[in-house]
């Protein structure tokens, strides 16, 4: 019985320390999860040709992010170039874990733009999520973040579109162009003058290619305008690609676009693989000709072609007579046919103006009578 009652105390204790543990952990899981996306590096400073490994939390299970090292940029400012200001030939792409976490090996490489830098991860699809940690890069130069006017915010109020065709030379390999056109409002304080938008096209699970493209124009508090950007792929592309806008390092549309498959370089090829060796065994064929020996009396030529004489004989005479038909000669009419190699004139038994055979008055049956 004492057993008993000392041992109800400890358990309570117990289960009052298991209580406060759990107690404790709840509160710092919302705050995680309210944080959204964070992203730590294991050195905050490394020169190029190091590497830094990447740790992050709070990110959608099996989300597809992308790893990058940008210049002029800052975690409360975002990447001011978008991507161009980053070193995408050493970026890393990761999927996240069934909790969210990640952990991945990053190469240190200089960016194209001075820093303050950051490590910049960013979900390649689904939704849009984003986190930045600051990383100083050794012997890289600094200068200060560009400022940014103030004031001026535009929002797209309609929806994007894509203006224009593919023409003959697209069906055959020339790039595809469009035109992409949206309608933009003020929402700010300030006019806006000049802005710059980014339009980036994507393939897939790749990350999109920022191209900067002004507009010349402003756009007064509480106004709208038409804006009309040219786009352009490369050579021969096609299949589904994303037509993004950026302005002030936030997307604010996106566009899909499907390009058709450039059937004219397929059958070019077709055409290629089929002329190509027809021609060879052309060429062929003739140097066979001219290399194999003749045969004695000029039978080297092709077997059933004929030379001149030879057509010439086989070919029907024209100047042979045709028989012509006679009228039937009265009964007891005697006709002498002469034999075919044999004419009264040349015949040699028949004496010169003897037309007629041998009678009995010759001088050989004279002298036997």
């Amino acid at each position: 019985m004492n057993r008993r009652h000392r041992c109800g105390p400890r358990l309570w204790a117990a289960a009052l320390v298991l209580l406060a543990a759990f107690a404790l952990a709840a509160p710092q899981q919302a705050a995680s999860a309210a944080e959204g996306p964070a992203v730590t590096l294991s050195r905050t400073q490394a020169g190029a040709g190091g590497s830094i490994t990447v740790k992050g939390s709070g990110w959608r299970p099996d989300a597809l992010l992308m790893l990058l090292i940008c210049g002029q940029s800052a975690p409360g400012k975002g990447v001011v170039g978008g991507t161009n200001s980053c070193a995408n030939a050493d970026g890393r792409a990761v999927t996240t874990g069934a909790d969210g976490t990640f952990g991945k090996k990053l190469p240190v490489a200089e960016p194209p733009v001075p820093c303050p830098c950051v490590v910049h991860v960013a979900t390649v699809t689904g939704d849009k999520a984003q986190a930045d940690a600051v990383l100083k890069v050794a012997g890289h130069p600094v200068k200060p973040i560009p400022a940014q006017a103030g004031g001026g915010k535009l929002s797209v109020l309609t929806d994007t579109r894509l203006d224009g065709s593919s023409g003959v030379l697209t069906w055959f390999g020339a790039p595809p162009a469009r035109t992409f056109v949206f309608t933009v409002g003020n929402v700010g304080s300030a006019p806006v003058k000049d802005p710059v938008f980014q339009v980036g096209t994507s393939h897939g699970v790749f990350a999109p290619q920022w191209e900067d493209q002004q507009w010349r124009g402003t756009i007064p508090p509480g106004r709208k305008a038409q804006i009309k950007l040219p786009v352009e792929l490369s050579s021969g592309a096609h299949g589904n690609y994303l037509v993004s806008l950026k302005f002030g390092g936030k997307v604010l549309a996106e566009q899909p676009w499907g390009v058709g498959r450039p059937w004219g370089v397929t059958l070019f090829w077709i055409l290629l693989c089929v002329v190509v060796p027809a021609a060879v065994f052309r060429i062929g064929m003739a140097v066979v000709d001219r290399v194999r020996p003749r045969r004695p009396g000029g039978a080297g030529r092709h077997r059933g072609a004929l030379g001149l004489p030879e057509l010439a004989s086989r070919l029907p005479r024209a100047s042979r007579p045709r028989p012509s038909r006679r009228a039937p000669e009265p009964p007891g009419t005697t006709t002498t046919t002469a034999l075919p190699w044999f004419t009264p004139d040349t015949d040699p038994g028949t004496p010169a103006g003897q037309l007629s055979a041998p009678s009995d008055n010759s001088p050989t049956t004279k002298g036997n009578t």
